[in-house]
């Protein structure tokens, strides 16, 4: 750290996939920035073509742990995303959601800052109803492998609505939907990225279960836009706020698409469906768009066009890169 932090806005996982163009974006607008990040599933790549900007800070530290710092705003975004490293140690996932909000929350208390929690879709579970609207309260199994992030992210938010109705704290939650584009991990196992990369191998696409399951697929710029749109909103408008592309694909129309794109000769294999994947996911965004005015504005072709230059020029770079699949 090279100065004294003070009036800054903070990102904590800001070296991961959303906090990097977060921060990006950020500074773009003129702000000071500080990243905050334990460096789990974030990279100092994602963040190095910042490092000499004069307004970026960058603090190693867990989210779980108390945080003694200046600052005007907060977006917490810090907890990994991704099935396969939210697995990998389900206890920390959950004190870095439920924890991590308690120490950024309390960091808002004291110094007055406004927050932004990032939620998920996930905390809607395996819904019953589609699109899944704010109001919607969700159908979530609390001990199955999915829990830690799930659960976690639902106590987060519980967290920002209790510290504002009993403390008066300033504070926003959305809810993102399916979020992808450049620097996604390759080795994440999320879907995109796994289909991307064995597309332009020319290995089999993986696909689990009968590939009906539905996804809505959100470029990163339009999810950043909203994440902004939201934190700068007026102090009424505080969420949840579903942010993401009501436009709603079957996996195998993506798979199919990304084959399509790529030019791949890879054909498609079915594999056992995981436990608790959702069945369909798909949001509601008439908050958005009326509170916001916000609407994503790239489609899925455009999108992928921009992810899979980005996945083949790491391709180009490292040969070695495996997947990990469920």
């Amino acid at each position: 750290m090279r100065g004294t932090l003070k009036g800054s806005t903070i990102v904590t996982g800001g070296a991961g996939f959303l906090g990097s163009f977060l921060c990006e974006r950020l500074l773009e607008r003129g702000e000071d920035v500080v990243c905050i990040d334990n460096f789990f599933t974030g990279r100092k790549e994602n963040i190095r073509q910042l490092m000499d900007n004069p307004r970026f800070e960058v603090l190693r530290h867990d989210v779980t742990v108390p945080l003694q710092i200046e600052a005007d705003a907060i977006y917490n975004l810090a907890c990994p995303a991704s099935p396969m490293h939210y697995q990998f140690d389900p206890v920390q996932t959950t004190k870095t959601s439920v924890l991590g909000a308690i120490n950024m929350l309390d960091l808002a208390r004291r110094t007055k800052a406004r927050i932004l929690q990032a939620s998920t879709s996930e905390v809607y579970g395996d819904p019953k109803q589609s699109p899944q609207a704010e109001s919607y309260w969700g159908h979530v199994n609390p001990i199955g492998p999915r829990a830690c992030y799930d659960e976690g992210k639902r106590c987060a938010e519980t967290l920002i609505f209790d510290y504002r109705q009993q403390y008066g704290l300033s504070t926003k939650v959305a809810r993102i939907f399916n979020t992808y584009g450049p620097r996604m991990r390759p080795d994440d196992g999320r879907v995109i990225s796994n289909f991307i990369i064995q597309a332009l191998r020319n290995q089999p696409i993986t696909i689990y279960g009968d590939g009906e399951q539905t996804r809505s697929f959100c470029y990163v710029d339009d999810l950043i836009d909203g994440l902004i749109r939201l934190m700068d909103a007026p102090e009424e408008t505080c969420g949840p706020i579903n942010l993401g592309n009501p436009v709603e694909f079957t996996i195998r129309e993506l798979a199919d698409l990304v084959i399509a794109q790529t030019g791949s000769r890879s054909v498609i294999e079915q594999h056992p469906i995981p436990v608790d994947d959702p069945r369909q996911r798909r949001p509601d965004i008439t908050k958005a768009r009326q509170s916001l005015d916000w609407e994503p504005e790239i489609q899925l072709k455009q999108g992928l066009e921009k992810t899979i230059s980005y996945f083949e020029q790491l391709l180009r770079d490292n040969d070695q890169l495996t997947l990990h699949l469920p």
